[in-house]
Order: structure tokens, then C-alpha cells, then sequence
């Protein structure tokens, strides 16, 4: 392969282009939960139903999804920007987002926010660790919908995650 300079303003700016939603992924591992907000999260399959989502390396839910092998995406309305900010700030010690945050254990035991749009909770049946993120692909077991409305997006938010 051929090196060549990359140029990062123009990297940075086109890779915040790529349009996407804000989620809040729930992790558990035995009694403790803990959740974060995620936006690098796409469908990857219908048959079987796959969702594909990046978490940084070095999070205390990423060694969770790791050893527990599940995780849950609760999705979202677009009006649940401040939710979504709980989500994303640093907080001390696993589950205090929670304590802002509603929510009942889904079927595989995985947090499904009560104001979210609704989740989905998935095992875990493949991970690339490359990078600052890991790349999980988790396999669709459960969904819970409370509600349907538009979904919250990254664009809408004014933050910027990515680049």
C-alpha cells in the first residue's frame, strides 16, 4: 500500500457527516448496571436481526459487554436530547446515570429506559478490537416498544462525536 498524507481537517469534516443516532446502551453484570450514550450504531443484518455499535476501549461497559456478553439499545425520541446528555457526561462510579433515568430489566435482564422510545437487547456474536473502539455485533433476542415517534439524531443535538 501506497503511503499517503491524509488530511485531517478534511477526515474530520467528512466523517461527521456520516448521519447518526443517539442511543442509550445498557449494560449488566451481575447486580451492577451502567449505561452510556452511543451514536456509532447501525443495523447490520434482518435475518438474523443484527445491530452493530462502537464503544470506546478503555469504558467501564465495554469490559462489561466483554465478559457479560449482552447489551441493550434504548432508543431515543428526538425531544430526549437531555436524557441523552445524563448519558454523556462522566459520572463516578457504574449505575449513577441511572439514578435520573427510570428503568425496568428487560428479558435478558439488560436496562430498557421507561421514557426511551422503546429497546432492544441483544447478545453478543462477534467484536473487533481495533482502534480506540471496540466494533460489537449483537444479535436481536428481545425488543420492547413503549411508544413511536421520530428518533432522536446526533445533527440535531449541536454535539459532535466523531472525525
Amino acid at each position: 500500500m501506497t503511503d499517503v498524507a491524509l488530511d485531517a481537517a478534511a477526515k474530520k469534516t467528512l466523517l461527521r457527516k456520516i448521519p447518526h443516532g443517539v442511543f442509550i446502551c445498557g449494560v449488566a453484570e451481575g447486580d451492577e448496571v451502567n449505561g452510556f450514550t452511543a451514536s456509532w450504531v447501525t443495523q447490520g443484518s434482518f435475518e438474523p436481526p443484527l445491530v452493530v455499535m462502537a464503544v470506546r476501549a478503555d469504558s467501564t461497559s465495554n469490559g462489561m459487554i466483554q465478559r457479560s456478553g449482552r447489551f441493550s439499545l434504548n432508543v431515543l425520541a428526538a425531544d430526549q436530547k437531555d436524557l441523552a446528555a445524563v448519558f454523556f457526561k462522566p459520572q463516578k462510579g457504574v449505575g449513577g446515570r441511572f439514578d435520573a433515568a427510570p428503568f425496568q430489566l428487560g428479558p435478558l435482564g439488560l436496562p430498557v429506559l421507561d421514557d426511551a422510545l422503546g429497546a432492544v437487547e441483544c447478545i453478543l456474536v462477534g467484536q473487533v478490537a481495533h482502534g480506540d473502539h471496540t466494533v460489537f455485533v449483537g444479535e436481536v433476542k428481545s425488543a420492547t416498544l413503549h411508544r413511536d415517534a421520530a428518533a432522536l439524531e446526533l445533527a440535531a443535538t449541536g454535539w459532535q462525536y466523531g472525525g
